[in-house]
């Protein structure tokens, strides 16, 4: 089942064309990245998809219904979730209550009966939190759940902000580069962390410069240059493909083929 659908998507700043006539989809359950070196307008096509940029051309599909130029809150309650490349986490809030911050999509607002502390806000509050903490666990980060965000290191951090990403319920989740900053450790936390989520059933689109975390998860592959989709296929198939070497200067993309070679 197809969850994300692009088509011929683009965008022009001030008459000049930022991405153009890219088209691509993504299954349920499946990891699919985008790669293309810096300034090759993933970003970009990130924003498009996520509701913050609307569209020149083209349209967007989740799950069959056109949600193009669609605001980003709103796709946010129609099963779409992403994170970004700056950390945005608050940072005087529990490692709990940030995911539990999450949450507020999924549940009703009664205003005056959390107000009069009646049986209802109570039973919320608690199942928030029992939800909450299951993702932390999904993380790895449980352990600190009552830890100010400030505490954790920068890998947990990243983690914590995929948490509450998830706190949503997503169908879909958007990646902008979830491992940027981190150490091999922490990479490899990141990589792990991504199957796991994917074997649940949520369908994941990743933007990400490490080539070999890339290779390693995605199921599927689309590299842009440009502005433009220049490949896509599996990850094997791309990493040898002339016009993503020739892109990338015959530097990533060959540490990318050795990687998809062995």
């Amino acid at each position: 089942m197809t969850i994300l659908e692009v088509e011929g998507l683009g965008i022009d700043f001030g008459g000049l064309t930022a991405v153009g006539g890219v088209s691509f989809g993504v299954g349920s359950g499946e990891i699919v990245s985008v790669i293309g070196p810096n300034g090759a307008g993933k970003t970009t096509l990130f924003n498009m998809i996520s509701g913050i940029y609307r569209p020149s051309r083209g349209r967007i599909m989740l799950e069959g219904r056109d949600i193009t130029g669609v605001a980003s809150h709103k796709l946010a309650a129609m099963g779409m979730s992403r994170t970004f490349q700056n950390l945005m986490v608050f940072q005087q809030m529990t490692v709990l209550q940030n995911v539990m911050a999450g949450r507020h999509l999924t549940e009703g607002v009664h205003v005056l009966t959390d107000l009069l502390g009646l049986p209802g806000s109570w039973r919320r509050n608690r199942e928030s939190e029992r939800e909450a903490m299951r993702l932390l666990e999904l993380v790895g980060l449980e352990r600190g759940a009552w830890r100010e965000a400030s505490e954790l290191s920068y890998g947990a951090l990243k983690r914590l902000e995929i948490a509450r990403a998830l706190a949503t319920q997503p169908k879909l989740l958007l990646l902008d580069e979830p491992a940027a900053g981190c150490n091999a450790v922490e990479t490899q936390e990141i990589d792990g962390l991504i199957s796991d989520i994917a074997g649940t059933g949520v369908s994941i689109l990743l933007v990400e410069h490490d080539m070999k975390l890339v290779m390693k998860i995605s199921g599927h592959v689309v590299v842009m240059d440009q502005g433009e989709k220049i490949s896509e296929g599996r990850p094997e198939a791309v990493a040898h493909d002339p016009r993503v070497i020739e892109a990338y200067l015959g530097t990533e993309a060959e540490g990318a083929k050795e990687h998809a070679s062995g």
